[in-house]
């Protein structure tokens, strides 16, 4: 989150990382952003799946970073590689389907202030992250892997410009996810 003044970071002090569970290595222009977290000791909110959340962890725990706070859904943790301490979040019910691993998800979204995505490009649940906090007016950066850039979304419009550049089938697939997980921006205006 290079770029901002000293006055933004100590407003911004919890940082939602997600990603695809495709993402298994950070390429070295998410790692300078890690690394930009630790140098100004944000706490760093993340899941317990594999890809993108067990790599953070992974990076995390390499550099012996103690502010994360591992979310779980139900309390059982997939991952916790840094042996940090772990908020449990309730499960909407029982079935291990998507509403019940991202419940989690909600929760981070709601106690963060900004957020990290580390999208492929393909994945339902990471661009519903990023629509959670845009529904909350929290800004959400996503790196998007197969251009290697990054895209700072703000907005439902910053969210839909995002989509409009995805393959239709993509695009269709994840409006849908986001219309059933995301009760503020489900408005059919918005797609």
């Amino acid at each position: 989150m290079s770029g901002r003044s000293d006055e933004d970071a100590a407003r911004m002090k919890k940082v939602f990382l997600s990603g695809s569970r495709r993402i298994s290595r950070l390429p070295a222009e998410v790692r300078q952003r890690l690394d930009e977290m630790i140098r100004r000791e944000l706490t760093i909110l993340v899941g317990d799946a594999n890809g993108a959340d067990k790599a953070v962890q992974s990076y995390f725990a390499k550099h012996h970073y103690p502010n994360v706070l591992v979310f779980c859904t139900a309390g059982d943790c997939r991952n916790n590689v840094g042996d940090w301490p772990v908020r449990v979040v309730e499960a909407p019910h029982r079935t291990r389907d998507f509403a019940y691993f991202t419940a989690k998800d909600a929760a981070m979204a709601d106690e963060a202030d900004v957020g990290l995505a580390l999208w492929d490009g393909q994945s339902s649940g990471t661009i519903v992250n990023v629509a959670r906090l845009v529904a909350r007016s929290k800004p959400a950066v996503v790196y998007i892997g197969p251009a290697k850039t990054f895209s700072t979304l703000k907005t439902p419009d910053d969210l839909a410009e995002l989509l409009s550049s995805v393959d239709t089938d993509v695009r269709q697939r994840v409006e849908g996810y986001i219309h059933d997980h995301v009760a503020e921006l489900a408005q059919p205006q918005m797609f």
